[in-house]
């Protein structure tokens, strides 16, 4: 039997456009997976497109926990950004991971798996096998 955390995953979704970010947000609280915290960094300081590198940190350090936090982002420099963002949090190495998934579709089934209580890595997969479902036959 496996054992299941008591903590579930939380979910860092990361966007060029903050009302991008927070819309994904929205949408995958419709899920109403309880306790999964599902939080946007989106945009710059300015409230310009962009990314920046002290939101996506604040953010995850907001919502961290022990069973880790998946990154999900939506272009290359949000990449960028949220790898360097997780090297400055040394001492959560290993519990902050990232995707490379759709991040709508990703965002949506991490939220899901987080909510059954699968780990971190578990989730993980799973968002990341989003990229291969087919929306239309054909």
């Amino acid at each position: 039997m496996k054992v299941m955390p008591m903590a579930k995953v939380s979910i860092v979704v990361i966007s060029h456009s903050k009302q991008l970010a927070e819309g994904i947000v929205e949408l995958v609280s419709q899920t109403k997976q309880k306790d999964v915290i599902v939080a946007a960094a989106g945009g710059t300081e300015e409230e310009e497109i962009g990314t920046s590198v002290d939101i996506i940190t604040k953010t995850i350090n907001e919502v961290y926990n022990e069973a880790g936090v998946l990154l999900l982002f939506d272009l290359g420099s949000a990449f960028m950004n949220a790898e360097l963002a997780a090297e400055m949090l040394p001492d959560m190495e290993g519990s902050v991971q990232i995707a490379d998934a759709p991040i709508v579709e990703g965002t949506y089934i991490a939220a899901v798996e987080a909510g059954l209580g699968y780990s971190l890595e578990e989730v993980k997969n799973a968002a990341e096998k989003a990229k291969t479902w087919k929306k239309m036959d054909g």
